[in-house]
């Protein structure tokens, strides 16, 4: 009966998973199923199972290979998802060569008409661009901070030249009001010396003369001294002789 079955459906029979399991606990079942069923439709035979969550690889996909083999002899098209795992597990077949060529041709017209032949490809490429796109910017960058850095030292240098030539100025100018002052206030001390000693020659020679007046003045008054007992000596012979001459007159 199940052979009248499969001979009589072979020719539209696919190999595809079913899903199973629960929520974020995926399990599928590996059926052959007519394709002219609905998807969940009437299973014509269980051929293994996939469950992508077991840790051990080997056991990830359990399948029974005479039978799919049997199947796949016979006419039925593994999915996608199948041809691959069958692939992985040494199973060729002429649906994964056609599949193979198929995909080939379709990427070389892709090719030849500029456009991406899959959504992974078009992935890619916007992210090689962005990281082209990335670099120049960073390249960019790159350069525009270290222009900025030339630019910083550079002003940093001419700043700590423009301070330096201030200060060495600052430094002569304040050497020069220095030596100013100094020649200035040697100068105002020599004046004040050449004052006073001019204060003191001429008191000296207000002194000299004073004491010379004095000198001068002792001198005239000794003679005066000397001359008034003369006076008086010439005075009584000469009052004598008036006085004589009185009397004779008389």
């Amino acid at each position: 009966m199940i052979i009248e079955i499969e001979r009589k459906s072979i020719m539209a029979v696919k190999i595809r998973m079913t899903r199973m399991g629960r929520r974020h606990r995926p399990f599928f079942r590996i059926n052959a199923i007519d394709s002219r069923t609905p998807r969940d439709g009437r299973v014509l035979e269980k051929l293994g199972h996939y469950d992508p969550l077991e840790k051990d690889k080997d056991k990830q996909i359990v399948l029974d290979l005479d039978r799919v083999k049997y199947w796949l002899e016979n006419g039925a098209i593994p999915s996608d998802s199948v041809s691959d795992m069958l692939l992985r597990m040494g199973v060729k077949h002429k649906y994964a060569e056609v599949k193979q060529a198929r995909r080939a041709k379709a990427k070389t017209q892709a090719r030849a008409k500029g456009a991406f032949f899959n959504k992974a490809e078009k992935v890619a490429a916007e992210k090689a661009a962005e990281k082209v796109a990335a670099e120049a910017e960073a390249k960019v960058k790159a350069a525009e901070e270290a222009k900025k850095k030339v630019e910083e030292e550079a002003k940093a240098k001419a700043e700590a030249e423009a301070k330096a030539k201030e200060e060495t100025e600052a430094k002569a100018k304040e050497k020069e009001e220095a030596q100013a002052e100094a020649e200035a206030q040697a100068k105002a001390e020599a004046e004040v010396k050449a004052k006073e000693e001019a204060e003191a020659k001429a008191e000296e020679k207000e002194e000299a003369q004073a004491e010379k007046e004095a000198t001068k003045a002792q001198a005239e008054a000794k003679v005066e001294d000397e001359a008034e007992p003369k006076a008086e000596e010439d005075a009584e012979p000469k009052a004598e002789a008036e006085g004589g001459a009185e009397e004779g007159k008389e």
